[in-house]
């Protein structure tokens, strides 16, 4: 049984085809243009293959409210050609098959409690690091939506004293995770990306320490079982991890009382992702199995 998983990112929007056992078959990527453009291309693409169900994990702000006429929409991202664009049912309608829709780091963090290193766990955050930073958190084994959903990239930060560069790149928000944290904030704060910096540059003390700033305040609002980091900064400097767990450890000052937050249980508790770069595709491929699951029991019912 084939199923559709789009990766709709604000660069590039990846289709593939496969399921969540056997993995990926056969995938396509396209630029981030005008959907006029960009859509006609993915649905033409998941035609050729008779796929049972479509799942989407997408850039945001999305309307992830069922009751709400817009829902499956994106909002309010600064892509303004995507404003409001109603994504999920554009596609359901196109493709006639059941179709699910979560944000990127929520299918993300789905497929990581499935299948990857949040195996066994009920409450956790899967952080992606890279162009923007997103978060997606599961209470109960579900992705979590209230209001409209997490948005971990915007949480408020305090900018570290000795920090060179006096606001975040955030449009929004002078200090935020995002502003101060992802992979174009460091290229903004130093004058070079990410991936061209050596080891012993001060960019990683710095942004282990913002890091850490938000796992703590995670780990004493939602209490996770894990937290999974990921994404293109984490993967360029592995050695982040343990600097993140220390300063994370600092921040808190003993005050949770948890054998997983001491010095010897970090190392299993704020960890990489098992799936590597493949967590969304996965994520995606899982949330429409979900979608015609219920469909089916739907129709039986």
């Amino acid at each position: 049984m084939l199923i559709g998983a789009l990766e709709a990112g604000g660069t590039n929007m990846t289709a593939s085809i496969g399921n969540p056992q056997r993995g990926v078959m056969q995938r396509a990527s396209f630029p981030t243009a005008a959907p006029e453009t960009t859509i006609p291309q993915i649905v033409e693409f998941i035609r050729a293959f008779d796929v049972k169900a479509l799942g989407i994990g997408s850039f945001g702000p999305l309307d992830l409210n069922p009751a709400s006429p817009t829902y499956g929409s994106i909002t309010g991202t600064p892509k303004k050609e995507w404003q409001g664009y109603p994504i999920l049912s554009v596609l359901k309608q196109a493709l006639g098959v059941p179709t699910a829709i979560d944000t990127a780091s929520n299918v993300s963090a789905l497929a990581e409690n499935r299948m990857g290193a949040g195996q066994g766990t009920q409450n956790m955050l899967y952080l992606t690091v890279g162009a923007g930073i997103g978060g997606g958190i599961l209470i109960g084994g579900q992705p979590v939506h209230g209001l409209v959903h997490p948005e971990l990239g915007h949480m408020l930060i305090a900018p570290m004293e000795g920090d060179p560069m006096e606001s975040g790149v955030c449009p929004f928000h002078r200090h935020c995770l995002e502003g101060l944290a992802s992979g174009p904030a460091m290229e903004k704060r130093w004058g070079l990306p990410a991936k061209l910096m050596t080891d012993d540059h001060p960019a990683w003390a710095l942004e282990a320490q913002y890091l850490a700033q938000m796992c703590a305040n995670v780990i004493v609002t939602v209490s996770p079982e894990i937290i999974v980091l990921g994404g293109e900064v984490m993967q360029t400097h592995p050695a982040l991890y343990p600097m993140i767990r220390e300063e994370t450890l600092r921040l808190l000052n003993g005050y949770v009382g948890s054998q997983k937050i001491t010095p010897e249980g970090m190392a299993a508790y704020i960890v990489p992702p098992k799936l590597g770069m493949n967590a969304g595709v996965t994520g995606a491929l899982l949330l429409g199995a979900q979608a015609l699951e219920a469909e089916t029991r739907k129709g039986n019912e």
